[in-house]
C-alpha cells in the first residue's frame, strides 16, 4: 500500500530531482476514515506504514541524503477512535471538554452548522447527547477552550521535534478555536463559517505555539488555511514582532475554475489563475506555492490539455518553480500523472468523495453530473499509487487503491531514460532554479496576464530572468525584450 521502508527506498531518487524536504500526510496512528487525517494516537505510527524504529530510520537516512522531514499536525480534530475520545463519553470524564458534547434543541441538533464534507456538523452520542465535527463523523473536533489543550500538544510537537522533524504542515489551522456554539448565519454551505475562521483567539494560539515549540529548534510551519485572502494570509503570518505561520498554503487560486464551491467546476480561464497568482506574489512576502497535493485533482488534468499533455505538464512547473516562495511538488506531478479513470463508486475510497455523490442524489442533481462531479473532482484523482514502471512498480500485493490505466506510458522508469521527459524537465528545472539566486532571492515582477500567456521577471540586483508561458492550445504572438540566454524550453 505504501509505507515508511517504501520511502526510505526512493530517497535517492528524490535526491536525483532535487528534492530538499519531504511533507508527509499523516502517518500516525489512524483507522484511515479519511486518509490519516483522523488520528487516533499523535506519538505512534500506523502499523501499516510501519513501526517508530523504521521513522526513525527514515529521518536518520534523510539526514544523511541532505533531505528533511515534515510531519502533518492536526490540532482541530483526532479520530473518534483516539482514547481522549472514547474517554469523553463519559460525562463525568475529566476528557469531556476535551471535545464539544452538548444536548439538542427538543429534536433539533445543538445548532445549524454544516460540515465541510456536505453533512450536518453534529453527530449522536449514545447517551442522546450530540459531538460537533466540521469534517467527517470520524473526526470530532477538539476544544481549545479546554486548558489542557495547549499542553497535550506542545508534549506532541517536542516529541516529533526531538526526533528531528524539521517542521509542521498544519491542517485546516485557521478554523480550530470557536467563539461560540451559536447558530450560524444563512448559507448554502458551511453555515457558522463566521464563528470559527480565523478567529483573534485562533491567532493566539498559533503565535504561542510558534514563539514557544517552534522557534526553540530552529524549525518552521506551513499552514493550510480555509477561505482566506491575501491580507487574511499575512495576519497568519504575523509580523517580525508576533510571528505565526512561516507559509501558508491558499486556496484562491485553486478556487479560479468552480462555482461557489469546488464540485461543481467552470471552464478553465488560466488570466483569471495567473491574475491571482500574481496579486498573492504581490501581496504576500514569501508563498508556498503548489498547484496539486492530496486533496486537489492532478494540475495537468485540471490546466492543461490532453492533445498537450507533456508541454502542458512542463509549462506548469516552469510556473511552479520560478514563482516567489517555496515549490512543493506533489508525488507523482514530476511525470505528469492524471485523474484517475475509475469507472465506478466503487473503486473510490474517499469519505468526502462518496459523502458528495450521497448528498447530490438527495439533491437530485442527475446522475450523469454526478459522475462528471466525482471523476472531476475527487480527491482520489490524487491519491491513486505512484507509477513507478510500466507494470506499476508500486507493490507486490494489491494497491490499496487502483493503479491509472496510463501507467504504461506514464511512469517513472519509462521517464528516467528519455532526455525530453517531463521528469528530465522537472530536474534540470530545479538545478536552474538553484542555481540562479533570482529565481529564489529576486522580485517578482508581473510583464503579461493575458490570452493564456503568463510572463514576469524575477529580479536580484544585476539580475533578471525573463518567464514565459502559454496556458492556451493556441500559438500566440506577443512583444517582449527576448535579447540574452535560453535556459530553458519545451
Amino acid at each position: 500500500i505504501g509505507d515508511i521502508r517504501g520511502i526510505i527506498q526512493k530517497l535517492d531518487y528524490l535526491v536525483s530531482l532535487g528534492i530538499k524536504y519531504v511533507w508527509l500526510s499523516p502517518v500516525y496512528a489512524s483507522p484511515n476514515v479519511d486518509f490519516g487525517y483522523d488520528i487516533s494516537d499523535y506519538l505512534s505510527i500506523n502499523p501499516e506504514y510501519g513501526t517508530m524504529a523504521d521513522m526513525d530510520q527514515l529521518i536518520k537516512e534523510g539526514k544523511k541524503r541532505g533531505i528533511h522531514f515534515v510531519m502533518d499536525l492536526v490540532m482541530n480534530h483526532t479520530s473518534s477512535e483516539h482514547a481522549w475520545f472514547k474517554a469523553s463519553l463519559d460525562p463525568n470524564s475529566p476528557y469531556r471538554d476535551y471535545y464539544y458534547h452538548r444536548p439538542g434543541k427538543g429534536k433539533k441538533l445543538p445548532n445549524n452548522w454544516t460540515s465541510f464534507f456536505g453533512e450536518k456538523a453534529w453527530s449522536k452520542n449514545e447517551d442522546g447527547t450530540y459531538y460537533l465535527h466540521l469534517f467527517a463523523q470520524n473526526q470530532p473536533d477538539l476544544n481549545w477552550d479546554h486548558p489542557n489543550m495547549y499542553n497535550e500538544f506542545k508534549h506532541i510537537i517536542e516529541f516529533w521535534l526531538k526526533k528531528g522533524i524539521a517542521g509542521f504542515r498544519c491542517d485546516v489551522v485557521n478554523v480550530m478555536y470557536k467563539t461560540s456554539l451559536d447558530n450560524g448565519k444563512p448559507r448554502l454551505f458551511l453555515k457558522g463559517l463566521e464563528k470559527y475562521h480565523s478567529t483573534q483567539k485562533n491567532h493566539e494560539i498559533l503565535r504561542r505555539i510558534r514563539k514557544e515549540l517552534i522557534e526553540p529548534y530552529g524549525a518552521f510551519l506551513v499552514g493550510e488555511t480555509v477561505m482566506v485572502n491575501t491580507q487574511q494570509a499575512n495576519d497568519l503570518l504575523g509580523n517580525e514582532s508576533e510571528k505565526e505561520l512561516d507559509m501558508v498554503f491558499g486556496f484562491e487560486h485553486m478556487d479560479a475554475d468552480q462555482f461557489l464551491v469546488k464540485w461543481f467546476k467552470r471552464k478553465f480561464n488560466p488570466d483569471k489563475f495567473n491574475r491571482i497568482l500574481i496579486q498573492w506574489q504581490k501581496d504576500l512576502p514569501w508563498n508556498a506555492n503548489y498547484f496539486e497535493n492530496h486533496d486537489q485533482p492532478r494540475s495537468v488534468s485540471r490546466y492543461g490539455s490532453a492533445h498537450y499533455h507533456k508541454e502542458s505538464a512542463k509549462m506548469l512547473s516552469t510556473v511552479l518553480l520560478t514563482l516567489k516562495g517555496s515549490p512543493f511538488i506533489y508525488q507523482g506531478q514530476e511525470i505528469g500523472m492524471t485523474n484517475v479513470d475509475y469507472k465506478s463508486l466503487d473503486e473510490y475510497m474517499d469519505v468526502e468523495t462518496k459523502n458528495i455523490w450521497a448528498l447530490a442524489k438527495k439533491l437530485w442533481i442527475p446522475k450523469f453530473y454526478r459522475w462528471h462531479m466525482i471523476k472531476t473532482v475527487s480527491r482520489d484523482n490524487a491519491r491513486s499509487p505512484m507509477q513507478w514502471d510500466s507494470m506499476g512498480g508500486f507493490s507486490t500485493g494489491k494497491p490499496w487503491l487502483r493503479i491509472n490505466h496510463n501507467q504504461k506510458k506514464i511512469n517513472v522508469a519509462i521517464q528516467e531514460n528519455d532526455g525530453d521527459s517531463i521528469l528530465s524537465y522537472y530536474k534540470r528545472l530545479i538545478k536552474i532554479r538553484q542555481q540562479h539566486p533570482a529565481l529564489i532571492e529576486g522580485d517578482f515582477v508581473p510583464l503579461i496576464a493575458k490570452k493564456g500567456v503568463f510572463a514576469y521577471h524575477r529580479v536580484l540586483n544585476n539580475q533578471k530572468i525573463l518567464v514565459v508561458s502559454n496556458m492556451s492550445t493556441k500559438y500566440r504572438k506577443i512583444k517582449l525584450n527576448m535579447d540574452g540566454e535560453i535556459l530553458l524550453q519545451n
